[in-house]
């Protein structure tokens, strides 16, 4: 079910409630309403009867009832009075109501109507004749008025809540077609077009909501055109690793065994010095092992795989001190990151490498400090810290290059966290929280 009908159905289900109890308490309060103006005129029409009677305890004759007429405009009850001989004369009411048409429901009638008392009071005649005074309740003008009453009131209720509908409508409307408009930008989204903004909305709620779209798709354009970079850099050195390796086989292996088959050729002569050519075959077989061996080297490390990542670091570390004099590299590593996963443990030991290049490259700095350690509070995870005190820069106004793109990707990939903190001056830290799962 849609919102629109969930707001009307509720707004429906309170309007009957109010209805119903509205209905009740009218039907009470009419209730009590005729009771008690019954009651008044009863009590009103005995007081002048009393009166009367103080006044003048004795009919002189029984026609003479002159004094009974301003009885007649007594509201709500039937005044009569009875002869000796059962004759009965009406002074006030009617036994039935003038205008049946405008008689309210019957249900409305038997749940307002209430058992009045029928009171009778007896006259002295001069000549010793008794005369009956009945006086009864007739409610039906009252309650005539209280459901002309209730009905207006059930109307303005009715009328209130097809108001109340007409409204929410208008402002359901509303509000629906800026909803269409951001499902709309959404579905856009979704098929990757980030450039999509939505328009400024009248409404605070929703224009809060096309801010929030507008900001995560110009920030998924940036992500997709860093992305795109980072691919198109990872594809060029990709192929300028090849490009140099077919050179490195080319000029070494080429050359190398070029001159191994003339040595091979040229021992078969009889004159030849065996001696010198095998020895000559030899360096060069030395040669073009040291050449393979630098070349496994920089596509994988052998001994990540065969000591573990705290020997690798260490020997990784050692290297890069021999060829930067001026830096002075110190590694702290926890024996404990040697039983890691091979896939995480070939990421790290890629984002320090790939963190020494950049402390190499840019930040001409003095001292780089490697932090590597497992922790288990709060939960199970990689601390990785890489600290310069090179000249640093300002992250907000410089862009980042490839080397950081890099590692946010590889920290990515692993579901960890990366923080880096620099300034101009104040050098540079690479902070990493990778979880182990």
């Amino acid at each position: 079910m849609s919102l629109r009908y969930q707001i009307i159905c509720r707004i429906l289900l309170s309007s009957v409630c109010i209805l119903v109890l509205g209905g009740a308490i009218a039907v009470w309060q009419a209730r009590q309403a005729v009771e008690k103006e019954v009651d008044a005129s009863i009590h009103l029409a005995l007081q002048l009867i009393t009166m009367g009677i103080t006044d003048t305890p004795v009919f002189q004759q029984s026609d003479d009832l002159s004094r009974f007429s301003a009885l007649r405009q007594t509201r709500h009850l039937s005044i009569q009075l009875q002869k000796p001989d059962g004759q009965l004369i009406h002074f006030a009411g009617e036994n039935q109501p003038t205008n049946p048409e405008e008689m309210p429901p019957s249900w409305f009638i038997r749940l307002v109507k209430g058992d009045y008392p029928k009171v009778e009071h007896q006259l002295n005649m001069q000549d010793g004749k008794l005369l009956t005074l009945i006086i009864q309740a007739q409610p039906l003008d009252e309650i005539t008025e209280v459901w002309q009453e209730s009905v207006a009131f059930f109307a303005s209720i009715s009328l209130l809540t097809m108001l109340t509908f007409l409204a929410v409508n208008l402002v359901f409307n509303k509000s629906l077609q800026s909803i269409a408009v951001i499902v709309d930008a959404l579905r856009l989204i979704e098929t990757g077009q980030y450039r999509q903004q939505l328009p400024p909305f009248s409404t605070q709620e929703f224009d809060d909501i096309a801010k929030a779209i507008n900001h995560m798709t110009v920030e998924l354009e940036k992500t997709r055109q860093e992305n795109r970079a980072l691919t198109q850099h990872s594809l060029a050195i990709q192929e300028e690793e090849r490009q140099r390796l077919s050179q490195e086989l080319h000029d070494e292996f080429g050359q190398s065994l070029t001159a191994i088959k003339v040595m091979a050729v040229t021992a078969a002569h009889r004159k030849a010095d065996a001696a010198k050519i095998t020895a000559t075959i030899a360096e060069i077989c030395d040669h073009l092992m040291t050449v393979v061996r630098s070349m496994m080297q920089q596509l994988h490390p052998l001994v990540l795989t065969e000591l573990g990542l705290k020997a690798t670091l260490e020997e990784m570390v050692n290297h890069w001190s021999e060829r930067n004099t001026d830096l002075r590299l110190t590694i702290r590593c926890s024996d404990a990151v040697d039983g890691l996963d091979k896939n995480l443990t070939i990421q790290v030991f890629r984002v320090i490498q790939e963190c020494l290049t950049n402390v190499v490259r840019h930040a001409q700095a003095h001292s780089v400090t490697i932090d590597l350690d497992k922790l288990d509070i709060p939960q199970a995870c990689l601390q990785l810290k890489v600290q310069d005190d090179g000249r640093g820069c300002d992250l907000q106004t410089t862009s980042q290059g490839f080397g950081l793109l890099g590692i946010k990707e590889r920290i990515k990939s692993l579901d960890g966290e990366l923080q880096v903190l620099s300034r101009p001056g104040s050098g540079m830290l690479v902070n990493a929280r990778i979880p182990l799962v």
